[in-house]
């Protein structure tokens, strides 16, 4: 299969998203072949993350941790004629970004003020480098300059009607949407990085995209001057988004 057939989506999120969900939803087609954040290890080996994300020496461990071989993989991998990789945003670091250009974007925001305590359930006391806010105006920006095919998704709004944001988004990338993206088998799939068990409970009892329901929440006191710094890069993504 030649190159220029080869449909290449890099899905550039924060955590705690509906980033799972969405590989789950490209898992089931048929021409697709997902990755689950390959820049993981990559990502844990160059930062101090490795020493609070659960299981980090075993994920270290299991995959690939030289981040220029990974990009080398994405670019070159041929298996099926569409290639979705499911990426965190922040797990980038300082790598070239140029192959951006080569790939088609889908940024994925979540409103903070239901991401950061939810993630807090799992990593107490969150930095802006945990969430990827920043991280996300910053390759926006990167991508912009590049030029490079992108488009941005709210999960908010993609919760409230995935079957239309779902058509917009296959649309863009060029590939005709399949009904089967809107429901899964409960349970975990084969693509799951090890670190499933710590973080896809909620997936992995879902048959498809969940109902949005607003946080009731208040959010703790410690997390609302990250808040406050996270708000302005979401706007950012908010008015870009389909």
């Amino acid at each position: 299969m030649s190159d220029q057939k080869i449909k290449r989506i890099c899905l550039w999120s924060c955590p705690r998203n509906i980033s799972t969900a969405t590989m789950y939803s490209f898992a089931q087609r048929k021409d697709t072949k997902v990755f689950d954040e390959p820049l993981y290890g990559y990502y844990l080996k160059q930062t101090n993350a490795a020493s609070y994300h659960p299981g980090a020496k075993e994920i270290i461990n299991s995959m690939e941790s030289n981040g220029n071989a990974v990009i080398d993989m994405m670019l070159k991998n041929r298996e099926k004629p569409v290639l979705f990789f499911k990426n965190m945003t922040h797990h980038l670091l300082d790598l070239d970004t140029s192959f951006l250009k080569e790939v088609t974007n889908v940024l994925l925001t979540r409103d903070p003020r239901d991401m950061i305590p939810s993630f807090n359930q799992v990593i107490k006391n969150p930095t802006m480098q945990d969430v990827g806010y920043a991280a996300h105006t910053k390759i926006l920006k990167k991508l912009d300059n590049l030029n490079a095919k992108t488009i941005v998704l709210d999960s908010t709004q993609t919760l409230k009607n995935p079957e239309i944001k779902l058509k917009k988004l296959c649309d863009f990338i060029g590939i005709p949407f399949d009904k089967n993206m809107l429901s899964w088998k409960a349970g975990a799939i084969p693509e799951d990085g090890i670190w499933a068990k710590y973080w896809y409970s909620n997936v992995h009892k879902s048959t498809g995209f969940q109902k949005y329901i607003p946080k009731k929440k208040n959010i703790p006191e410690h997390l609302l001057p990250l808040l406050e710094e996270c708000i302005p890069h979401y706007e950012v993504l908010k008015k870009r988004s389909i």
